[in-house]
């Protein structure tokens, strides 16, 4: 009997703690937002389109002009949102089409993480010491 009554209070002290996991905000890819695509113009080169968006997450595998900017964030608790411009360019390198998908926004769906990690070079816990290196040979 005593035995039971370990193996149900077990199960369910499991059980509970199952439930207290904690979750976090998953982004992935190109951050992508509205003032990045509104500075983009038609006929711009490969090179300009680099310096305001970075680097393309994908490049098509058949066709090297086309290029995909993706950015996706899995909400812990909710939907997962995504934002993605494909860029095409002619046979010259230059910015012949946008297609934008997802609402496109200034503000960065991120938010700051305010809570307690780990211990970081700023906090007190952390105490970076100097290092002692061949000094214990001058001594003797």
């Amino acid at each position: 009997m005593q035995k039971l009554t370990r193996i149900i209070a077990l199960s369910a002290a499991v059980t509970l703690m199952g439930g207290c996991v904690y979750k976090r905000d998953i982004p992935q890819g190109n951050l992508v937002n509205q003032s990045m695509v509104s500075q983009l113009q038609m006929g711009m080169s490969q090179q300009q389109v680099v310096s305001i968006m970075g680097r393309p997450l994908l490049v098509a595998p058949f066709d090297t002009r086309e290029w995909d900017y993706v950015f996706q964030l899995d909400e812990a608790y909710g939907d997962v949102q995504t934002r993605r411009v494909t860029l095409t360019f002619d046979e010259q390198g230059r910015l012949a089409d946008m297609q934008k998908e997802g609402k496109l926004t200034d503000t960065t769906p991120l938010e700051e993480d305010t809570e307690l990690g780990p211990a970081s070079e700023t906090s007190e816990v952390f105490q970076a010491k100097p290092l002692n290196i061949g000094q214990e040979s001058r001594e003797q």
